[in-house]
């Protein structure tokens, strides 16, 4: 077994992976280690991560291939890694795009690469109650408003699909990003901000437009979203956590870009206005008085 002591990375059989802080790798590994482990615990000294099924495949979702993966825990790990990880690696990479969400004018379809998995997808009670119908041997019927618990339903069968349908093109708004913010500062994009947008984005092909951006505290997550209100050009509904965190938002959209403010709204239980840009909470968007009443304010979607 070969021993690197000038790496930074414990690689162990339970796909657990230990970081050393104190290492002068440390930041290159934990910036590669970003894209396809989770971070379960980072206290002063070493941070754990571990990889998981999901987090393969939303590396393998953001375009990263397996090798990548592999050489990576290669290249920083002070020990050899167990053989059985980069099999495992490679079996959970292979799972992801077996099967494809696509869009064919206004329906949505699931198709299977082969018939033994399409079969195994029809014969499972989670998956099928999400499909319309069967269209052909590999082929199955979606109902839109399925297409988050189907996929929800595939990840826990161990096939997760590959979601290839795009999104409706929303009303388009010109919104552009300031040299200088409003308060007089120099302003642009980090370069992991960038490439935050960047992967987001995906160039505007059908595999982008979703994800989930994990950045510290202070590292510019409104930032991120700003940019990415930026490069789709689109009417924009911001959901946040509170009445502080709308306004929070409101302040840097006016701050970052050229938006008027006659173009930004508020829509909190204080004010209810609907504008280009439309910042709201979860808690207003998920209101009702009683649970087998309509969500009144869901029309906020259309």
């Amino acid at each position: 077994m070969h021993f690197r002591a000038e790496n930074p990375l414990y690689v162990q059989g339970d796909h657990t992976l230990l970081l050393e802080v104190d290492n002068p790798r440390y930041e290159a590994a934990r910036d590669r280690l970003a894209r396809f482990a989770e971070l379960i615990k980072s206290p002063e000294h070493v941070h754990t991560y571990r990889l998981t099924p999901l987090s393969i495949w939303n590396a393998c979702a953001a375009g990263m291939c397996v090798g990548e993966i592999a050489d990576t825990l290669k290249d920083y790990s002070k020990y050899d890694i167990p053989a059985h990880i980069e099999v495992e690696l490679r079996d959970y990479a292979s799972r992801y795009g077996q099967l494809k969400i696509i869009r064919w004018e206004a329906a949505l379809y699931l198709e299977a690469d082969e018939l033994p998995l399409a079969e195994e997808v029809w014969q499972s009670k989670n998956v099928r109650r999400y499909l319309e119908d069967r269209l052909g041997s590999k082929t199955f019927l979606v109902l839109p408003q399925h297409r988050g618990r189907l996929k929800q339903a595939l990840v826990k069968t161990g096939f997760p699909a590959e979601d290839l349908a795009g999104y409706v093109v929303g009303e388009s708004l010109d919104l552009q990003l300031r040299e200088t913010s409003r308060s007089g500062l120099p302003f642009g994009l980090r370069t992991y901000q960038e490439e935050a947008v960047s992967v987001f984005h995906a160039g505007g092909a059908a595999s982008g437009g979703s994800g989930v951006i994990v950045l510290p505290c202070g590292a510019g997550k409104t930032i991120v979203g700003i940019g990415a209100m930026v490069k789709l050009g689109v009417c924009t509904l911001i959901l946040t956590t509170s009445t502080t965190a709308v306004r929070q938002w409101i302040a840097e959209v006016l701050d970052k870009t050229h938006l008027p403010a006659e173009h930004i709204g508020e829509y909190t239980g204080y004010q209810k206005d609907i504008r280009p840009v439309t910042v709201t909470t979860y808690q207003i968007l998920t209101y009702r008085k009683r649970k087998d009443e309509e969500f009144k304010h869901f029309s906020l979607f259309d």
